[in-house]
């Protein structure tokens, strides 16, 4: 059907400038808002990135605590899972627990501060009786080394019970000292006191002595002998009666050269094996050295 009017005509160009119009504003915002469609486009790459980035930081430390996990338990015997903290007990002691009610008062006291350990016979039963008299008295821990298999024999002293026992026939006390007080279990204790069974106590203050060596810093140390009463082959274990402690003596003979440049026992830092006092930092290096026991 034709048109041959002129409104028709006036019509005809209407689709083509509606096209025209398209196109001119589809350019406009393609050219125009290329800024925007690239921020756009960046700010999303970002955000995917970032969004990536801690993804990857998550699984990274969740692989790496998976790991170490793993390492501490690699190769582990079984049994020997970590246990919850407080369970695990490094150190212990020679106190006495009770064993039907940890609440006997009896039995459950303030904790000793310092360990007398002696190798004992029986045949020395009146002389341990007053030092361990006096050592209890003086709230020290006390354990006892039968060497002669008697240990029955001591339970009419009325302090028995109240000390550790430990029996093996025909063996010394640094035997025992090797194999019963190691570091760990007398870690609680300031001192430990490795004394013979023959030592009179009868001037001696065990309180007072404490005292001196921890004012002093004393790591190893001994009481001074009385030179009356007691059998010494060294002049520096001599009490001397002007001084609270000495390191070191001077004297001379044909044997023995003793002064102020000398460095080696038993002129200076001389203790002997039979009443040694070690600190407990000091009894940790020892114990160690103790050998052929």
């Amino acid at each position: 059907m034709g048109c041959d009017l002129p409104d028709c005509k006036s019509r005809a160009w209407v689709p083509a400038l509606f096209f025209l119009a398209i196109l001119v504003f589809g350019a406009f915002f393609v050219i125009g808002d290329h800024h925007y469609i690239r921020t756009l486009s960046k700010w999303n790459d970002a955000n995917h990135t970032r969004v990536v980035e801690n993804l990857e930081v998550k699984i990274t430390l969740q692989n790496t605590k998976h790991d170490s996990n793993s390492c501490q338990n690699t190769y582990r015997p079984p049994g020997t899972e970590a246990l919850p903290r407080g369970i695990v007990a490094g150190t212990s002691d020679l106190e006495l627990r009770s064993l039907w009610d940890y609440r006997d008062e009896n039995i459950i006291k303030k904790t000793s501060k310092s360990l007398l350990a002696m190798a004992v016979g029986i045949k020395q039963k009146q002389e341990v009786n007053i030092v361990v008299e006096k050592f209890l008295a003086s709230g020290f821990a006390v354990m006892l080394f039968h060497y002669d298999g008697h240990v029955d024999e001591w339970k009419d002293l009325a302090w028995n019970d109240l000390v550790i026992h430990v029996s093996a026939l025909h063996q010394t006390k640094w035997w025992f000292a090797k194999r019963f007080l190691h570091p760990d279990i007398v870690a609680e204790y300031d001192y430990i006191f490795l004394w013979d069974e023959d030592l009179q106590v009868d001037n001696f203050n065990p309180t007072r002595y404490l005292s001196i060596i921890e004012d002093q810093g004393l790591e190893i140390s001994q009481p001074g002998l009385d030179r009356e009463k007691s059998l010494y082959h060294h002049l520096i274990t001599i009490r001397r009666e002007n001084a609270i402690i000495h390191r070191q003596i001077y004297k001379t003979t044909e044997s023995l050269t003793c002064n102020k440049h000398s460095t080696n026992p038993p002129c200076t830092g001389w203790v002997e094996v039979m009443a040694p006092v070690f600190s407990k930092t000091a009894w940790r290096c020892a114990w160690y050295m103790i050998q052929k026991t």
